[in-house]
Order: structure tokens, then C-alpha cells, then sequence
């Protein structure tokens, strides 16, 4: 494994970081990532407006940050809906809040982050219904958010890559693409690019193992919807995008995915990015490739929003 000069200077300021919370794994987890993306994700860009509202769900409310980077204009606006990574079990709007106000204002659409339920106080299907539920309500709220519901795509990290894919799965019909950004899209942690990193960088397969362990239920172990590798019907996929990291050990679980939805006749992208180790996205302080990994992702939106299929 040959990384960069630039790759090894970000691995060495992660093992500095110390632990937070040594008798508590999932805080001490929790604060890690946050504390990675904000020394690492680099200076965040202004955008125009943040709203942060509650969509209701029966007995609970889930939390959702709007980006604008116009503002609210008096047309109906494309919009963009983030689904965050975290192996399930962390992460939130302070994680991604940098990638995101890129994303805003590169494709000058309305991004919409949903914060839902994490594990292992929420298990699946926990999270997966917040999703699914909030691409809903924003479709039938669409007039009153000024977004056109015609107009409106999905993208997911890691494990958002994963509930993104089962979004697709269940309501793609309504969406013109799917981004996935390295997707979490097994469980079993047997594949070659597990055995090359199992000890990293960046993810560890103990820690993914104890990730779906609190994220997945015994009696959800083949899941489709869990588990996006197990799935086998992809009717309502929408056009996708897969972006891959080189030195990942998710990337051979996500080619596979990818090969999966090519099979089934999904209007298919996939872009590897070399020298890249996963979570490259929350490292623009330094990499180069964040900037191009955003480009990229809004000429993909930019010509589904124009030219996606009819809903």
C-alpha cells in the first residue's frame, strides 16, 4: 500500500487525536469524527441561508438543515437531499456541515441534510424510516419549501450511502439520480479490499463489526434494505452515480453494488478516486480531491436535474 505524501500527513494527525471519553466507545466514537471533520474539512464556505426545521414522524421529530446558496428566491429551486455517513452510529450536522455548504453552492441547489436516528439507541429500520419519510414530506411540501418536486435528487456517505440505495429502492421513482459516496453495502467483511485494510486507514474491520452489530437487529440479518449487497430488485433506482476511494477497504463491497445495479439495466456512473482513503470527503483542508470530487457531483446533478426522467 503506497499512500501519498499528503495522505500519510492526515493519517499522522488522526493518530494524534486523543481519546475523549475512554469508559464510554460510543461518545468517545461520536466526538472523534466530529473532531476529524472539523480540523480536517478545512475552511467552511459561506452560503446564503440555513434553516433548521422538525419534519414530525409519529411519536418523534427529525432534525433537517437547509442550505441555500441563493436564498429563498421566488422560483421553485432543485434540491438535493443528504443523507450523512458514520458507520450508522455517528455523525450529524456538524460532520458534514463543510461538504455540504460546498455542495450548495456548487450546484446551486437547495440541500437538505437529515439528521436521523443513529444506533445503537436507534437500530434499523430506525434511520432508514426518517429518510424515507423525509424525502416524502418534503415532496408534498415542496410549494411551501420552494423546491420543485420535479426536481429533486438524493446523495449518501458511507453508511448514508446505504440508506440512500434503500431510499432509491423503495421511492427512486420520484427522484431524477442517487449519489454514493464510498457506500457501507455489506455486513460480512470478507472481501479482498477488507483483508488488505483490515487495520486501515481511517476504518478498522473491528470497529465495522461492532458498527453493525448495533446498527442491525438479529432479526433483520438479510435485510436487502439493511444490506444493500443482498438486493435484488432495483425498479424504482434512479441514475447513479458511485464514487470509490483506492485505498478504501468499503471499495470492493461498493464495486460490487455498482455491478449489481449495472446488471439490472440502472443507468450507471462510477468514479474511482486514486490515492484517496475513505472519508477523503472531510479532508479539503488538505486534499485537492474534495474540490473535484464536488465538481464532479454537480455536473452529474446539473444534467439529471435537466435531463432525468419524467416523475
Amino acid at each position: 500500500m503506497q499512500l501519498t505524501p499528503k495522505i500519510n500527513q492526515i493519517l499522522n494527525h488522526l493518530e494524534k487525536i486523543q481519546s475523549f471519553n475512554p469508559l464510554d466507545s460510543m461518545d468517545d466514537t461520536r466526538k472523534y469524527l466530529e473532531t476529524m471533520s472539523f480540523q480536517l474539512s478545512g475552511k467552511k464556505e459561506p452560503v446564503a441561508m440555513i434553516e433548521e426545521i422538525h419534519i414530525p414522524q409519529e411519536n418523534h421529530q427529525i432534525p433537517v438543515r437547509i442550505y441555500r446558496s441563493k436564498g429563498k428566491t421566488g422560483q421553485e429551486e432543485p434540491a438535493i437531499i443528504y443523507i450523512h455517513g458514520g458507520w450508522f452510529i455517528a455523525g450529524g450536522f456538524e460532520t458534514h456541515d463543510a461538504v455540504v455548504r460546498k455542495l450548495a453552492n456548487k450546484t446551486e441547489a437547495t440541500v437538505i441534510f437529515v439528521d436521523y436516528r443513529l444506533a445503537p439507541e436507534y437500530p434499523f429500520p430506525a434511520g432508514l424510516h426518517d429518510c424515507i419519510h423525509t424525502v416524502q414530506w418534503i415532496i408534498e411540501n415542496s410549494k411551501t419549501l420552494g423546491i420543485d418536486k420535479n426536481r429533486i435528487g438524493i446523495i449518501g456517505d458511507s453508511a448514508g450511502g446505504a440508506l440512500s440505495t434503500a431510499v432509491s429502492t423503495q421511492i427512486g421513482e420520484k427522484l431524477k439520480f442517487q449519489v454514493l459516496i464510498y457506500p457501507a453495502a455489506d455486513n460480512q467483511f470478507n472481501t479482498i479490499s477488507w483483508e488488505t485494510y483490515e487495520n486501515g486507514p481511517v476504518l478498522n474491520k473491528q470497529g465495522g463489526i461492532e458498527a453493525w452489530k448495533h446498527y442491525l437487529p438479529e432479526a433483520e440479518a438479510n435485510n436487502p434494505l439493511a444490506i444493500p449487497i443482498l438486493i435484488k430488485d432495483f425498479k424504482n433506482t434512479p441514475p447513479t452515480l458511485v464514487i470509490l476511494a483506492e485505498h478504501d477497504p468499503l471499495i470492493d463491497d461498493g464495486k460490487q453494488l455498482a455491478e449489481n445495479m449495472k446488471n439490472a439495466n440502472i443507468s450507471l456512473s462510477t468514479s474511482l478516486y486514486k490515492d484517496m482513503v475513505h472519508g477523503f470527503m472531510h479532508m479539503g483542508e488538505i486534499l485537492d480531491e474534495v474540490q473535484i470530487a464536488i465538481d464532479e457531483m454537480a455536473d452529474f446533478t446539473s444534467k439529471n436535474f435537466e435531463t432525468g426522467r419524467e416523475n
